[in-house]
């Protein structure tokens, strides 16, 4: 099966608007869906400006650029989903949101359609069995901000074939990605690692062993990461991090996964890092 338009569902946040923006970048024509006419229109214009920039930066042509966003099309209506030849979900990370909008997809999109989810933790296989096709429902798991990094992992669960998976390994390639393949496992590779690591950061803070600054300053300069994991959860969202832990955990059950304290009083304050200009650092300097 060769991919020649993809599909956008939730296009508006950050994730959404970047794999759009890359796909069309690739030659792939898009559409990405939206609550409202008004939104998607709004989420094409922000696209249309980071890729304003890049040709201010000389990374691109103007040519590129307006070839690109002729690309992107909008609709407030996920029917129009019904000639994509791939569909990505990018919709809050909650399983029922996600079982009910690969339902949907499933009752809509043309035979022979794969449908893929951007979850970062959570079951492909509950979303495969929400359908009648789920040997065609893989997980793409792209990572922030998707324009910048090279990784993609994709999950594929028990019920996937394999003429699937290597369908989607091509599509990744042919976006510049490196591609990670392996099974529907909690956390996958990436978030497995990276929630642990940013959860015991938290714990130091909340037990008063060192301060948020030292935190990612011993761990910029002593293991040679660009980003320290307080300023790392920050840029996620400390609430995404707060519902890959419990995701992981649920799963697992191991306690190296139970989210301090801490994390779940400042998601209840609302402090959810860069998003809502606070969280472990004020953004509003």
């Amino acid at each position: 099966m060769e991919i020649k338009k993809v599909g956008v569902l939730g296009f508006t946040g950050t994730m959404g608007r970047g794999i759009a923006q890359v796909c069309a970048q690739s030659g792939y024509e898009v559409i990405g869906s939206s609550r409202s006419e008004e939104r998607a229109a709004k989420a094409i214009s922000t696209i249309d400006a980071a890729l304003a920039r890049s040709v201010e930066r000389g990374r691109m042509s103007q040519e590129d650029k307006d070839a690109a966003i002729a690309r992107i099309k909008g609709t407030a209506d996920i029917k129009d989903f019904n000639d994509c030849d791939l569909v990505i979900e990018v919709a809050a990370e909650e399983l029922d949101i996600k079982i009910k909008a690969f339902t949907e997809l499933d009752s809509i999109c043309k035979a022979g359609a794969i449908l893929a989810s951007n979850t970062s933790v959570l079951p492909l296989v509950d979303m495969a069995m929400a359908t009648k096709r789920p040997e065609k429902v893989i997980g793409l798991h792209f990572f922030n901000p998707v324009s910048a990094m090279k990784l993609v992992e994709i999950i594929k669960p028990i019920t996937v074939s394999e003429e699937t998976a290597e369908t989607c390994v091509k599509f990744i390639e042919s976006l510049g990605k490196t591609v990670v393949a392996l099974p529907d496992t909690p956390g996958f590779i990436v978030n497995r690692l990276a929630v642990g690591f940013m959860l015991n950061a938290v714990t130091l803070l909340e037990n008063g062993i060192a301060t948020k600054e030292d935190i990612d300053t011993a761990v910029k300069l002593g293991l040679n990461h660009p980003m320290g994991p307080l300023e790392l959860a920050d840029l996620i969202g400390n609430d995404i991090v707060l519902d890959m832990a419990d995701g992981i955990y649920e799963t697992l059950k191991e306690p190296r996964y139970i989210a301090p304290n801490l994390l779940r009083r400042m998601v209840a304050a609302g402090w959810l890092g860069q998003k809502t200009k606070k969280g472990f650092y004020d953004y509003n300097k």
